[in-house]
């Protein structure tokens, strides 16, 4: 069984500013090693809020370095500087706006202004790319709703065998007839 590969893309204005804490992208790595028994490996980048960098980061991630999953957060706000849905757009082969429409709903319960999130999913190849906002506890909520299908979604791109502690999280599989 291959070790997964998933990109890890923080995507902020501050992050070209020099001394930047990331606390979103560890954010995804500590709600990923909680839900994975699986062995996975991280690719892990923080880049500015600029779409040629966010669209190229993308393509190195799907293309080059084989990420089956990659999990962006920030820039999907709708400051104008927030392009990390253009960048995704960009870069993908088709979408998967169910991801976008699901992470939506599931904020609205907890603020009223998650209708100005822009979150998307796509696929470039080989991955899948799933842009998340940039507040830790919003991550943790948006990837509690979509992980589910996750694992099943790499499965149909013939990606690797994702598992996952079912007492944290429980991934959909339909079972075999």
């Amino acid at each position: 069984m291959s070790k997964a590969r998933i990109g890890i893309v923080t995507v902020s204005d501050r992050a070209s500013a020099g001394v930047y804490e990331d606390i979103s992208g560890k954010a995804i790595i500590d709600v990923l090693n909680e839900y994975l028994t699986s062995e996975w490996e991280p690719v892990y980048e923080v880049i500015p809020d600029e779409q040629d960098v966010i669209s190229a980061t993308l393509i190195k991630m799907a293309d080059e370095q084989n990420c089956s999953l990659i999990v962006t957060t920030g820039g999907t706000g709708p400051a104008k500087r927030d392009v990390t849905p253009e960048a995704t757009e960009a870069v993908c082969d088709r979408m998967m706006p169910g991801f976008g429409e699901l992470m939506r709903a599931e904020s609205l319960k907890f603020v009223p202004t998650a209708i100005l999130s822009r979150q998307t999913a796509g696929l470039r190849g080989d991955s899948l790319i799933v842009n998340l906002p940039g507040k830790p506890k919003s991550i943790r909520e948006c990837l509690d709703a979509v992980f589910p299908a996750i694992p099943y979604c790499i499965d149909l791109m013939d990606g690797p065998f994702l598992e996952c502690d079912e007492s944290v999280i429980k991934p959909f599989r339909p079972k075999a007839k």
